[in-house]
């Protein structure tokens, strides 16, 4: 194998996992959305927009505090009592979810 077959290699599995990377983030936003929509008592189509909308959110900046500003934000709003610590570790929790959900597809 040459140089530039194991450059090319090392490039195409780069891209693979950042793909992948990007799609459990996306899933794993929409799972959180589905969850605080279920507090902010949304069902339904309500439910599916609030998740596109919380996805939505995470292209603002980099990393996760633009999700959690958003969520956090929303559910003050409602006078729903949820703090930094356990959204983010109901984060964590969902990327985990999330990543075998995408890898078994």
């Amino acid at each position: 194998m040459s140089f530039q077959d194991r450059e090319k290699a090392f490039e195409d599995k780069f891209s693979h996992d950042s793909e992948l990377q990007f799609r459990v983030e996306v899933r794993r936003n929409k799972l959180l959305g589905l969850w605080v929509a279920e507090m902010l008592g949304l069902k339904g189509e309500e439910a599916d927009a609030y998740a596109r909308d919380v996805i939505s959110s995470d292209f603002e900046e980099a990393g996760d505090d633009d999700v959690v500003r958003k969520v956090l934000g929303d559910l003050k709003a409602r006078d729903i009592e949820l703090s930094e610590h356990r959204l983010r570790k109901k984060m964590d929790e969902l990327r985990d979810v999330a990543k075998r959900q995408v890898m078994t597809e």
